[in-house]
């Protein structure tokens, strides 16, 4: 049997700001035992019998970042194929493309299992015993969704009703009092977001009860970019046609549509991570009921949550807090409103603040680099190039940059010039030259950059020739 997982990689995840921002969003978190959301999927995917590759569906802005993250753990060297969306389409465009790529790659026999990029599984034996029931069920011609044993009557899920393993129906967020009969009843579960098809089924189900999202799925893999490469495939999806496709869900263009779903019930230590109270109960508490990640001193405090990545955090006489301190952004809630956190990235989106878009601490196809301060005119960074790593030739309209090599060596294109910059040199570029740096060593190339113009914005940058495709 062929195993398929497809890893959806999207949402920005708002209300987990300031951590989740939209170019480092949710799936990208690091907990505490310093693993990604996105790496704990991958490997619980990787881990399954009889998978053969695993597809992920991402925006191409976020590619370099996914790969990067899937270098860390990818041990095993699963084959790893990528379809790149240029916005997102909701979940359903993506599966259907996702669908008939594994087809053309596979066949139509292939078992399709698709998770979300961001939930957490505690219990990886009974997570594949319930991958084991859905693919069986998958070959009996069933499109099978994972259901949740419910634990409290919980509003922010949608809900399933079930008669066995025969899906009844879908239900939207309920209000308390009919999440609380739901609990009662014991014949509701959780809709989890994870499904799992026979690659030809769900063609099948599509093309009869959503041909609308199957036809634009076809037409715009036929005019995208590929990448083929020994063991996978890379491909960009053309935006124009990709716009085209219909902005909707796989549970609402089909599976609240179709007469063959089933479900399985699974107790499997299940959470989506939706909001800084799930972060804050997997972090062990003092005796009085604090959490902290990071260092905090604390005192008469009580049942807060405390997270910050660089400086102490002090409380006195606070509880039912979440504090998140990040370098450049600091969230104070009230336990009781963490789901309100997303109107702050509302906000920060009308006023076009970066806080909502990226952190300090900025990453980049060839390394990161970190704002460490600004003014009027200038604008200072440190730079880090991994080994091999080339930013593109480009030069800028509006302002000049000093480099300072403080460890590696780099080889810099300043015009017509190309030479070497080792540790404690310097070199300066002036407006309007282009230029290229890159690290020809094997140990991560550092560097001070002091930028000095008119205009310090990201996008004044030209780009003439670019490894990463961004030209």
């Amino acid at each position: 049997m062929t195993i398929i997982p497809i890893i959806l990689s999207g949402g920005v995840g708002a209300r987990l700001w300031p951590v989740s921002r939209e170019l480092h969003p949710k799936p990208f978190m690091r907990l505490a035992d310093g693993q990604s959301l996105l790496q704990k999927t991958f490997a619980r995917a990787a881990a399954l019998p009889g998978v053969a590759e695993i597809l992920t569906v991402t925006n191409r802005d976020l590619y370099f970042k996914t790969a990067d993250d899937y270098a860390e753990i990818n041990t095993s060297q699963v084959p790893t194929s990528f379809i790149l969306e240029p916005f997102g389409r909701n979940t359903a465009p993506a599966i259907a493309m996702a669908a008939l790529l594994a087809v053309e790659q596979h066949d139509e026999d292939a078992i399709l299992l698709v998770f979300p990029a961001d939930h957490l599984i505690s219990n990886h034996d009974a997570f594949e015993q319930a991958v084991n029931q859905a693919a069986a069920l998958a070959r009996d011609g069933f499109l099978v969704t994972f259901g949740i044993a419910p634990s409290a009557p919980e509003t922010g899920y949608g809900y399933i009703e079930a008669d066995g393993h025969r899906v009844k129906r879908f239900i939207e967020k309920p209000n308390l009092a009919t999440a609380e009969e739901y609990l009662a009843s014991g014949r509701y579960l959780w809709n989890s977001g994870m499904f799992c098809f026979r690659a030809g089924t769900l063609l099948a189900q599509l093309g009869q009860h959503a041909p609308d999202v199957l036809a634009a799925a076809r037409a715009c893999l036929q005019v995208s970019d590929r990448a083929k490469k020994s063991k996978s495939i890379q491909i960009e999806l053309n935006a124009a046609e990709f716009k085209l496709s219909p902005d909707i869900s796989i549970d609402y263009a089909l599976m609240e549509r179709s007469g063959e779903v089933a479900v399985v019930n699974c107790d499997i230590g299940w959470s989506d991570i939706g909001s800084w109270s799930a972060i804050s109960d997997l972090v062990a508490v003092d005796s009085h009921g604090n959490g902290v990640v990071g260092e905090a001193v604390l005192h008469d405090a009580s049942h807060c949550y405390i997270q910050s990545d660089e400086r102490v955090v002090s409380a006195v006489g606070v509880k039912n807090l979440v504090i998140i301190d990040t370098a450049d952004a600091l969230l104070v809630v009230d336990r009781s409103r963490v789901q309100d956190v997303k109107q702050i990235v509302t906000q920060l989106k009308a006023r076009a603040h970066d806080a909502c878009k990226v952190h300090r601490l900025v990453h980049r196809p060839w390394g990161t680099y970190t704002v460490l301060g600004e003014g009027e005119r200038f604008k200072i960074k440190r730079i880090a190039v991994k080994p091999g790593g080339t930013l593109s030739l480009q030069m800028h309209h509006h302002r000049s940059e000093h480099w300072v090599v403080v460890n590696g060596i780099a080889k810099v294109v300043n015009g017509e010039q190309e030479y070497l910059v080792h540790t404690n040199e310097s070199t300066f570029i002036p407006v309007g030259c282009r230029h290229r740096l890159e690290n020809p060593g094997v140990t991560d190339l550092v560097m001070i950059e002091v930028q000095s113009g008119e205009y310090l914005g990201e996008d004044d940058i030209v780009r003439f020739q670019d490894e990463y495709g961004r030209a």
